[in-house]
């Protein structure tokens, strides 16, 4: 009987679905912060940018 536990435990692949559905999920996770962390760079230098600019035009 506790053979047969073993060989059903053995066989049984759903825990190893669910790693993978979290290692993709961590994977996209990564990614976006990343992209987000990029544009929020890009963002902040454009709006300096413009700061500047409109700072210039009002004689400030």
């Amino acid at each position: 009987m506790r053979i047969d536990i073993l060989k059903k435990f053995r066989k049984d692949e759903s825990g190893a679905t669910a790693i993978e559905y979290g290692l993709i999920a961590a994977l996209v996770s990564v990614a976006a912060i990343g992209a987000l962390t990029a544009m929020g760079n890009s963002l902040n230098q454009m709006f300096t940018t413009v700061s500047s600019a409109l700072s210039a035009a009002v004689g400030g």
